[in-house]
């Protein structure tokens, strides 16, 4: 659990109780999409010419889900918060080693939220949505 995530250079189990929620890895490490290529289409012509030099990849967003737990409600109560709190800055760099040494900077848009409290209060999923500006850039 401690070193699987870092957030903003922070260790997420240690920091928030945090964990990968379902698909999280699936996610987060999927393809990129491109932006679309320059078309043109001519009546003198068959077909349509598409011209793929100097291809883009686009920006992406993705939902990820974390799970947060802590060793009572209290102590759940004050790990969410201080989560909520991080998130809400905005910047979200996300590191995975077992992924490798790939930084991904995400901005959290807090749009399409879900989220869900065990009955002993001391275990949330929680998922939204994050945009990668430039899925290129994961240098660290």
């Amino acid at each position: 659990m401690t070193g699987d995530l870092t957030i903003n250079n922070k260790d997420a189990w240690t920091t928030w109780g945090v964990r990968l929620g379902d698909g999280f890895l699936d996610t987060i490490d999927g393809f990129n999409e491109m932006k679309d290529y320059i078309e043109n289409e001519s009546r003198l012509e068959h077909g349509k010419r598409i011209i793929t030099d100097n291809a883009k990849v686009d920006s992406r967003e993705i939902t990820l889900q974390f799970t947060i737990e802590g060793s009572s409600e209290s102590d759940y109560r004050t790990k969410k918060k201080a989560f909520q709190t991080e998130l809400e800055k905005g910047t979200v760099n996300i590191k995975i080693p077992s992924l490798g040494s790939e930084v991904y900077k995400l901005v959290y848009l807090g749009k399409s939220i879900s989220y869900g409290l065990s009955l002993d209060r001391c275990f949330g999923r929680v998922s939204s949505k994050f945009c990668e500006p430039n899925p290129t850039d994961r240098s660290e």
